[in-house]
């Protein structure tokens, strides 16, 4: 079983955008890297997948890094998780199950029904929230650790 955070990662990115854009400042993938704690080329690679789906553009040169192409408020999350999601959320066996046995013979039919209806469900879900949303609940006190020192100063995340 395959677990994938690029939905995660790609929320994260494009709520530090958000903020920054409220402040009208760009931002760049290492300065992204730095929120998330991973590696820059692994930001950039996500960034092109939302690129690609244009929800993000980059700046080049003086004032270089990225912005949103629409405001918050009109990014859904489905649209994040299709830009950057290509697997269906659930899989079925890598093999064919043996087709001898009653189980084995049904068992891809029957998933496949639950499976695609509860897909259904989380794309319905995804659609009525946007990155303002999160970014908003992000911010909310509740949402914020009580650690000492903690950084809010989006130009140095660390």
């Amino acid at each position: 079983m395959r677990s994938n955070s690029h939905f995660t990662v790609a929320l994260h990115i494009l709520t530090w955008i958000a903020l920054a854009s409220q402040q009208q400042d760009n931002i760049t993938s290492d300065q992204i890297a730095g929120s998330v704690n991973t590696n820059p080329v692994f930001i950039r690679r996500i960034l092109g997948m939302l690129h690609k789906a244009g929800l993000v553009n980059v700046q080049r040169g003086a004032g270089s890094g990225w912005t949103l192409t629409r405001p918050p408020e009109q990014i859904s999350l489905l649209e994040v998780y299709q830009a950057v999601e290509q697997s269906p959320l659930f899989e079925l066996h890598h093999t064919l199950p043996n087709q001898e046995c009653v189980i084995g013979k049904g068992i891809q039919p029957a998933l496949t029904r639950f499976y695609s209806d509860a897909e259904a469900a989380m794309k319905r879900h995804l659609a009525q929230s946007t990155v303002a949303d999160v970014l908003a609940e992000t911010l909310t006190p509740s949402s914020q650790t009580t650690q000492t020192g903690a950084n809010l100063n989006i130009l140095d995340p660390v």
